[in-house]
């Protein structure tokens, strides 16, 4: 056993016992696109944001905290204007120094948060198919 995911969270879980769980959690937030291509260290071209497929517009695919990946919109929006099954939050993580290491989808659930606060909705909440046809 060893530690999952990209928090200390999910500690001691063999590895079929972790994906059981992981993707249980990832159909239930929606968390199922592809992760985003990994450039290589040496590689310094510019990564455009991918399109959705379905309806054209610009996505944001980010890690979950339990390794899955998640689309999200390109903008925030005030909590009251997105129901809460698509609410995600971004979250900085850093290593053992104040630079940030590593950015993560985080779903906003349990406190519910201010009407203002600003969330990031999931794609799949914006996305109307056909839209992005020419």
């Amino acid at each position: 056993m060893r530690t999952r995911g990209r928090i200390d969270l999910f500690v001691g879980y063999c590895d079929h016992c972790w994906n059981i769980y992981a993707n249980e959690m990832a159909e239930a937030d929606g968390a199922t696109s592809a992760p985003r291509p990994d450039p290589g260290p040496d590689d310094v071209s510019w990564i455009e944001p991918p399109a959705c497929p379905e309806c054209g517009a610009l996505i944001r695919v980010y890690p979950t905290t339990y390794d899955r990946w998640v689309s999200l919109s390109t903008l925030e929006l005030p909590a009251k204007d997105v129901p809460e099954r698509y609410r995600w939050r971004l979250t900085k993580l850093r290593g053992r120094s104040p630079v940030v290491v590593d950015v993560v989808a985080v779903r906003v659930r349990g406190i519910d948060p201010v009407p203002g606060d600003p969330v990031v909705p999931a794609h799949r909440m914006m996305c109307v198919p056909g839209e992005g046809e020419v």
